[in-house]
């Protein structure tokens, strides 16, 4: 089972390495929105007249920084929900047929697939980081060493679970549907309302009614709280807005994540036995 499993993802990882234009898209994409989104709408607060008020004692953190765990979570999202395109490839040209006719179980291929998007999701998560440092993004404030390497840690298990959710997704649709073009307006359509229905950019605090329902049932959000929590701590301010997080609070968005994994592989793993390949 783990030569199965690791062939697959081997497999997904030469893909990501040998697609010159993909992986150099997927490394830098991410650094371009934070350099000039990020740090473009950062200088405009800062520049701004408007003076947000701050809580004597908590960390106050630019937009810059706040923004920065949003990027993460939002590369994160992009390039999973992309990733069932290479099964959507391998179904159309029978290879796909070949993996599902060997004695290798169609759940191998979940894995192995799940995984490699996973490790692309860790890659960029992990140079988002490093180059938002350089940029002058205060992750970690007031952390020791050892706080700050268990930050990353608790950051890394949210980018795992998140990942292995929305590529169990987009595998799951790649296996329904037919053509390229079918996933990508697909895919498409799920993005937008993800990310702008999400906290990643803004607080949600302001939102209506309906849309902060649509908020608290969005995946991306309890993400980015992750995110946030063990980059930022779980006592902040940004732009005006104060942020509370217990322990408590990020167990039960971990959770959820795991939740929606969960039902995430089940809808892939009943696509791939109902696919038709030719």
């Amino acid at each position: 089972m783990a030569k199965e499993f690791l062939t697959v993802y081997w497999r997904e990882m030469i893909r990501f390495v040998r697609f010159k234009g993909q992986l150099f898209a997927a490394l830098v994409q991410p650094a371009l929105w934070l350099l000039l989104f990020g740090v473009a709408m950062s200088s405009n607060f800062a520049s701004d007249s408007i003076v947000f008020p701050t809580i004597p004692g908590v960390v106050d953190v630019d937009y810059l920084t706040f923004m920065a765990a949003g990027v993460m979570a939002m590369t994160a999202l992009f390039t999973c929900l992309f990733g069932g395109m290479g099964l959507l490839f391998d179904k159309n040209w029978g290879i796909m047929k070949e993996m599902l006719a060997s004695p290798m179980r169609s759940y191998h291929i979940q894995f192995g697939v799940g995984l490699g998007g996973v490790t692309k999701s860790l890659i960029q998560v992990g140079l988002i980081m490093g180059f938002g440092l350089l940029l002058g993004v205060e992750f970690f404030p007031g952390f020791s060493g050892l706080e700050a390497v268990g930050a990353v840690l608790g950051i890394f298990a949210f980018v795992v679970v998140f990942s292995a959710g929305f590529i169990f997704l987009s595998s799951g649709l790649a296996m329904r549907v037919e053509s390229m073009e079918s996933v990508q307006a697909m895919m498409t359509l799920l993005t937008m309302p993800l990310m702008f229905s999400s906290n990643a950019l803004y607080s949600t605090s302001s939102f209506p009614a309906w849309l902060q329902a649509i908020s608290a049932v969005n995946p991306l959000t309890y993400f980015v709280n992750g995110i946030r929590y063990f980059a930022l701590g779980g006592d902040f301010t940004a732009l005006g807005t104060h942020y509370e997080y217990s322990g408590g609070d990020i167990l039960l968005s971990f959770a959820y994540l795991v939740a929606f994994t969960g039902l995430t592989f089940v809808f892939a793993w009943v696509s791939f036995k109902r696919a038709k390949v030719t």
